[in-house]
């Protein structure tokens, strides 16, 4: 009778252990869900000659930027894809992760960086390097942003329709 009573005890325990893990998990959750808000939205566009580009920057509460990009360079397919990455100082520093329209089955990766000035964008000139399958701008080499093509102003953000 004892081993009985000691058991349900410690089963008891171990339930209520067991709820208190879940409010930790959920609040954990919460607090992620939380960081992940948009809390602003900030359209631009780039033309050079016949190319242009559109760029939507989403602001995340925790300072994190996610977006997407819509690159028409002329002589070359058109190439749609997702923008994640950060800010550090005035230069935002991005992952390109994209596909071109002829090819949707086939992702690419590019880094790419952005300094802002004034009210503008600027895609710079960075030397890149792939190591294992992996792209990324040479931390030793600086980014070029006077001698460069594309220059964002902003503009109104267009909702798309489906």
């Amino acid at each position: 009778m004892r081993n009985l009573a000691l058991s349900c005890l410690l089963l008891t325990c171990i339930g209520f252990q067991s709820c208190k893990n879940d409010e930790k998990w959920k609040a954990i959750e919460a607090a992620k869900t939380e960081a992940k808000k948009v809390v602003s939205v900030q359209c631009y566009k780039a033309i050079y000659e016949k190319d242009t580009i559109d760029l939507k920057l989403n602001t995340l509460k925790d300072g994190k930027i996610t977006g997407n990009m819509v690159m028409k360079v002329a002589q070359a397919a058109e190439k749609i894809g997702d923008i994640k990455g950060e800010f550090h100082g005035d230069t935002l520093f991005v992952d390109y992760t994209f596909s071109d329209k002829t090819n949707k089955n086939i992702k690419f990766k590019n880094p790419m960086a952005l300094l802002k000035r004034d009210k503008q964008l600027i895609l710079g000139n960075g030397t890149m390097q792939t190591t294992m399958g992996v792209t990324y701008l040479v931390k030793d080499k600086p980014i070029d942003f006077d001698n460069v093509k594309y220059k964002f102003t902003t503009v109104a953000c267009v909702e798309e329709s489906k």
